[in-house]
């Protein structure tokens, strides 16, 4: 299981067993999408598969899961998403309705998000051999011209910036999968972020990095970016904004919300000089509202992040090992 939780033991997978296998300069980036060169049009490309458990979950669904997820990689490097591919794989048994709630989840999620479901496959699995629904999207998205955001672009000086509170979809599905009760309902931040990058490019063309923090979180993410471009970041730990419900949950569940997945969240790394006018388009837009500064590149301590603790001292984020919270996407 920990082999697909986001963390060191999915790098060490796809480091010494697919990227070898398949090869390609496509796939060496390791993006959340890859940038492809056809016809002289510049397209984004990315696919992902979707488990979670339950279906259904407080502020979205799998569904929802399944657009957003798709859509968000293609956001990541810069690109419009325009068009989806979608697969269900059904387990014998389940209901017509719930299937049937579940496409129409997904169907309203990218009529907001945009996109459009050009095609699609579905496969039924023998009773015992299966989840319910499993889903899987690929989409394509077309990159603006000037644009070049992907991990190995972070530099010393950038700025480092989230787009709001983190570690609400995997307390919410963890909730949901319990039977947990919290003081106040937590709910899944699942929402499609291209109208925000959008916002962010109409500032500047010169974002250098672009990560949405799902299985492994922020710090996972912060990681892959530090790793990629040979970069320290140092995050500003009581900067990072966690909602008090979320940090209330995870205290008393023992987990850290650095770690916790997100699925309508990002983080930006700007050129200080032009951090100030992105940070104001971002928080400009409904999804980007509560937008803040956590941290910066360095030079010293390469490939890793260090966050500042509240005491003044300092403390590693490492990249996670497996996954604090498992079937959260």
């Amino acid at each position: 299981m920990g082999h697909g939780g986001g963390g060191a033991l999915s790098a060490e997978l796809v480091e010494h067993v697919f990227a070898p296998a398949f090869g390609g300069r496509a796939l060496s980036t390791l993006a959340d999408s890859a940038a492809l060169k056809l016809g002289g049009a510049r397209l984004a490309f990315s696919t992902d598969s979707f488990v979670v458990r339950p279906l259904f979950f407080p502020g979205a669904s799998i569904g929802d899961l399944a657009v957003n997820g798709t859509v968000n990689d293609l956001a990541m490097s810069g690109a419009r998403p325009a068009y989806l591919s979608c697969g269900f794989i059904l387990e014998e048994g389940v209901e017509i309705a719930t299937v049937a709630r579940v496409a129409e989840a997904l169907g309203a999620a990218a009529r907001t998000a945009g996109v459009e479901v050009a095609t699609g496959d579905t496969k039924v699995v023998e009773a015992g051999r299966g989840d319910g629904i499993y889903l899987n999207t690929a989409g394509i998205g077309l990159i603006p011209e000037g644009v070049d955001i992907r991990p190995q672009r972070a530099r010393p000086g950038d700025v480092v910036l989230v787009s709001g509170p983190i570690g609400a979809h995997g307390v919410a599905v963890l909730s949901k999968r319990e039977g947990l009760r919290f003081e106040v309902a937590i709910e899944s931040d699942c929402a499609a972020l291209g109208g925000l990058v959008e916002s962010m490019l109409a500032v500047t063309r010169n974002v250098h990095a672009l990560r949405d923090p799902t299985r492994g979180g922020v710090a996972a993410a912060l990681n892959e970016i530090a790793s990629a471009a040979s970069v320290g970041v140092v995050l500003r730990e009581r900067a990072v904004p966690v909602p008090d419900a979320v940090a209330n949950a995870c205290s008393m569940l023992g987990l850290d919300p650095l770690y916790v997945a997100n699925e309508g969240k990002l983080l930006a790394f700007v050129p200080r000089a032009e951090a100030d006018a992105v940070l104001a388009a971002m928080r400009a837009h409904p999804l980007g509202a509560e937008a803040a500064v956590i941290g910066e590149c360095v030079e010293e301590h390469p490939g890793t992040v260090v966050a500042r603790t509240g005491l003044g001292g300092h403390r590693v984020v490492d990249l996670p090992l497996g996954e604090q919270l498992p079937r959260i996407c």
